[in-house]
């Protein structure tokens, strides 16, 4: 085999622009340590400033035939520093995403929560109206559901109006006694 240490950086890039494999493995070999340590000192992580060298040659190797570098070395030095610039910032827009999905999620548990809660309240106050006696029942809805005022319930159902308050007031002591557990959890 073939020893290629003699050869310039130029001569190897030449070399490896036909096919030649022992003279990208000197060129590799020349620079790889160089290439690391440029790339470790700016990440502070072993695998990812390996990763990026072997990017960077895997580069070199599939490009080598339409490439034209001038100068080897600070090119090499050059596609490593932008390399670990295009790493950071990616992992910076990654933990961005995550610190961002992290703070809707709760939000949106919360809120599922909170309506699932509410609709058991809900379910809940519609059970218990329809367990209270009928005139109860009657003049709670009346005044619920339909908005009317004490004195027209009264009227339409030929009832005093002291008597129609005793009455709501009767029906919203018992769903308040018969929901207050479910709006306690809720709290």
């Amino acid at each position: 085999m073939k020893s290629y240490t003699q050869h310039t950086p130029n001569e190897l890039l030449a070399l490896v622009a036909q096919d030649n494999e022992a003279a990208f493995a000197e060129l590799y070999d020349r620079y790889w340590k160089k290439l690391f340590v440029i790339a470790f000192n700016r990440l502070r992580d072993t695998a990812a400033a390996e990763d990026i060298v072997h990017d960077v040659f895997a580069g070199i190797w599939s490009n080598r035939q339409t490439q034209q570098i001038d100068n080897p070395e600070n090119y090499l030095a050059v596609a490593v520093k932008y390399a670990v610039l295009n790493r950071i910032k990616k992992t910076i827009l990654e933990r961005e995403k995550l610190a961002q999905m992290a703070a809707l999620t709760p939000v949106m548990e919360n809120q599922t929560e909170t309506a699932l809660h509410f609709k058991k309240v809900l379910e809940r106050v519609h059970q218990e109206v329809e367990q209270l006696p009928a005139r109860c029942r009657l003049i709670f809805l009346y005044s619920r559901e339909a908005g009317l005022p004490v004195k027209e319930i009264a009227k339409r159902l030929h009832l005093s109006p002291k008597t129609v308050e005793n009455q709501l007031g009767k029906a919203i002591r018992q769903l308040k006694v018969a929901t207050k557990s479910l709006l306690h959890s809720l709290l």
